[in-house]
């Protein structure tokens, strides 16, 4: 590069990565292919509209990568495209999840989604997200003792306030969800069900990880996180729901208008060609194993962690994701995650349910498997990072040396 500044600032980033151990949960390693097709002239593109309903002209090559772009997801999910459309337009997850509710919320109208400070996402209806702002968002929580769903205080909720639309996904509960239970209870308030995976649409893809399609009418996912894409977004719509033909709606058509022109102009062309790439790597089965394996891995960091004396909220997980209550032993979570880092071991802090801490210094942190497995750990490897962790937290030892050293074993490639 000739812009030497910005090229030392980005080798010093692939360096911290290559040498850090990232147990952030919604991060993983892109592979070297869908870095090139990120990076590729396709950024020069401009491509408002959608395939064969261009605003701009030169767009053969850019239809043909998009269109494939929606056979693979499909194909990824194992979904007929007679029964679901997919948008693979959306910049992100948040404004994905915002076009869906633009699309099938009136504004003012109530919907529910899980409480940030119970595992959601902001964009799930915090008050300080658009979404809590233009719509009346009601939020349900976990039970205050197994740290679980209750799915029967979920139903009265919803037969109380009467939502529109309900959101079931996470960004920190480590628990499987129950797809089944949520549509019936949309279904006794003739709500749409919208399923948020964005942090397990690979664990989906892999067979680790029940699937939410066959309950559905809508579901977003990001294609980073565990489908190790580039960060982007994909809506994928059912042609099937009743709630939609009740209220008759196309879905498909009413998300794509909310896409673009509602919230997006142009869509990010080079991001699109890199999720292609990623989900043709993600139907392999070398994937599938990967997929199995990221579940393993988090469930052998739970149980050593528990071992080890810490607390794991919920008992331990069913994902590629734990959340540690580091209040327990005395700790913040801010603190944690500070010391952790200056050993090279990168986690974050967070909230865990019914947290007497504020969300600047929580009582958790939150720790995930993804990029650790893509690098080729194991179970044997979680033990020695749990080990790692526990002498950071517990005994205020710098183990940089041993961190990179497990780096240089598992290389970034």
């Amino acid at each position: 590069m000739k812009d030497k500044v910005s090229e030392k600032l980005i080798k010093e980033e692939v360096g911290r990565q290559r040498e850090t151990l990232d147990l952030i949960p919604s991060e993983n390693i892109a592979s070297a292919e869908v870095l090139k097709a990120l990076g590729s002239p396709l950024t020069n593109k401009y491509a408002e509209g959608y395939p064969g309903a261009r605003y701009y002209g030169g767009n053969q090559y850019v239809d043909e990568i998009e269109n494939l772009c929606r056979v693979r997801a499909l194909k990824l999910f194992r979904l007929s495209p007679k029964h679901w459309s997919v948008n693979v337009q959306p910049y992100s997850g948040s404004p994905a999840n915002l076009a869906i509710l633009l699309a099938l919320v009136p504004l003012g109208e109530k919907f529910m989604g899980m409480r940030l400070d119970m595992g959601g996402h902001l964009t799930h209806g915090h008050k300080v997200s658009a979404t809590g702002k233009l719509w009346q968002a009601v939020q349900y929580t976990v039970d205050k003792k197994t740290e679980l769903l209750d799915y029967n205080a979920i139903l009265r909720m919803a037969r109380r306030e009467r939502p529109k639309l309900i959101i079931a996904g996470y960004t920190a509960y480590p628990r499987a969800i129950d797809f089944k239970k949520f549509r019936k209870i949309a279904d006794t308030v003739h709500a749409y069900l919208v399923v948020d995976m964005s942090h397990f649409a690979g664990l989906v893809a892999g067979g680790a990880h029940p699937s939410p399609f066959p309950y559905a009418d809508v579901v977003m996912t990001t294609t980073h996180k565990t489908l190790r894409g580039p960060r982007a977004a994909m809506i994928f719509a059912s042609r099937d729901s009743k709630i939609a033909k009740r209220n008759k709606i196309d879905i498909a058509k009413a998300i794509d208008r909310a896409v673009f022109p509602g919230l997006q102009g142009g869509p990010h062309e080079n991001q699109i060609a890199a999720t292609a790439v990623a989900l043709a790597e993600d139907a392999t089965p070398q994937f599938r194993k990967y997929a199995h394996q990221v579940v393993k891995n988090a469930r052998a960091l739970a149980r050593e962690l528990q071992k080890l004396g810490w607390r794991v909220v919920s008992g331990g997980t069913d994902t590629h994701l734990l959340l540690v209550d580091v209040a327990a032993r005395g700790l913040g979570g801010k603190e944690a995650s500070d010391k952790l880092e200056k050993s090279g071991i990168i986690v974050n802090k967070n909230t865990i349910p019914y947290d007497p801490r504020p969300p600047v210094d929580p009582s958790g942190i939150r720790l995930g498997t993804p990029s650790l497995t893509t690098r080729g750990m194991r179970e044997k490897e979680m033990k020695k990072v749990a080990e790692l962790i526990n002498a950071v937290l517990v005994s205020g030892q710098n183990v940089k040396a041993e961190v990179k050293k497990l780096c240089r074993r598992f290389p970034i490639r």
